[in-house]
């Protein structure tokens, strides 16, 4: 995990705002196990630079450790009030880019966790959901270091 900002160690982190593209993939799994690794104790939120539509496997591969997002909605960045988070997460390069030039919205820390899209995956079925589920398992523990509990 790199840093864009050091984390404020004298402050527990009670909101956080995962960003990726197109809150499609990757920001609404990380939400999802954020939610369920944080117990609800961080509030927890997605968005993407747009809304995009539901990826079918990422609701095949989150069902799989019993985790349902099929009723996940996709919000765009625009949606959310940056200043209520103490911390955002960008997972794309370019949603980091973009959340950088947008520091002057709020006092959050901004740190990147560089995420492969899982939808680039070519291949057969099994092939491309095994993409899905190493982007879940790696999410899952960048959560649970991030967040140790």
């Amino acid at each position: 995990m790199s840093s864009t900002q050091t984390p404020d160690n004298t402050r527990k982190t009670q909101s956080v705002l995962f960003v990726c593209n197109q809150n499609a993939v990757r920001s609404p799994m990380a939400e999802a196990l954020a939610n369920r690794h944080c117990k609800r104790r961080i509030f927890i939120e997605s968005v993407g630079l747009i809304a995009g539509s539901l990826d079918p496997f990422s609701v095949g591969a989150m069902a799989e450790e019993d985790i349902d997002i099929s009723d996940h909605e996709p919000k765009a960045l625009g949606s959310v009030d940056l200043s209520v988070f103490d911390l955002v997460i960008a997972l794309t390069q370019e949603s980091r880019d973009h959340i950088s030039k947008l520091r002057d919205k709020g006092g959050f820390v901004l740190e990147y966790w560089p995420t492969p899209d899982p939808s680039d995956a070519e291949g057969n079925r099994n092939q491309v959901i095994d993409s899905y589920r190493l982007v879940r398992d790696r999410l899952e523990t960048m959560i649970a270091d991030r967040f140790p509990f």
